[in-house]
């Protein structure tokens, strides 16, 4: 049976974080053995250097938190992360373009980053914020992200609105049917909350940094992450 640890994505992501934050995470989240740390983009090189030669891989987010940049611009995002050597990149997709309706456009923006991950082999999670959209909408933009060639869907930034939800996370994973993974992210603090998504059938799941260790030692959870 898999660790919980190993499916933590630990999220090391507010905007006000110093760099002295940002190494206390860091080093929680190697003790922990967290599957990943997420970091800010400006923090990939300092991830990548105490990170090194251990189990936690060093994922970055693009276009965050709004998803708003232009497709050209996120895909030129990708291409720098890929060439600074990150393990794995989260987008975030337009949901005022989802929420629009403008599936083409949408399938198109979340392309163009899969043409240079898929090309590297770096897995591409796309957040799409399940709090905004509707079962039908989370339903399309899993086929949408499907189609264009992601690895994970994922419901939230953790910044904007609620959290996972488990009858959003269930939508998912009924829609992908296996075709993609699924990563419930935002809101979850506690193993209890962790252990539902697990069970569930989640792959992998987004945790603000400073719940992991009660996640992973199933104790109190600490002040709010923000995550």
């Amino acid at each position: 049976m898999t660790e919980i640890s190993r499916y933590l994505d630990a999220a090391i992501l507010k905007a006000e974080f110093t760099e002295t934050d940002v190494l206390e995470a860091l080093q929680a989240c190697i003790e922990l053995n967290t599957y990943s740390v997420c970091v800010r983009p400006c923090d990939i090189e300092l991830a990548q250097q105490h990170c090194k030669g251990t189990d936690t891989a060093v994922c970055v987010v693009l276009g965050f938190p709004h998803g708003v940049q232009l497709p050209a611009s996120k895909a030129d995002e990708a291409k720098r992360y890929i060439e600074l050597g990150v393990d794995e990149i989260d987008m975030v997709a337009n949901y005022g373009w989802i929420k629009s309706g403008k599936w083409a456009e949408v399938e198109a923006d979340v392309a163009g980053v899969a043409a240079q991950t898929r090309a590297a082999q770096v897995p591409l999670k796309v957040i799409f914020e399940t709090a905004h959209l509707n079962t039908q909408e989370i339903q399309q933009m899993v086929e949408v992200c499907i189609r264009a060639g992601a690895d994970f869907v994922k419901t939230s930034t953790g910044f904007n609105g609620e959290g996972a939800k488990l009858e959003d996370v269930q939508t998912m994973l009924d829609t992908a049917a296996g075709r993609i993974q699924v990563k419930p992210s935002g809101g979850i603090r506690d193993r209890a909350d962790a252990q539902r998504f697990v069970d569930l059938g989640a792959h992998r799941l987004g945790v603000g940094w400073t719940s992991c260790r009660a996640i992973c030692e199933d104790t109190a959870a600490q002040s709010d992450s923000g995550y």
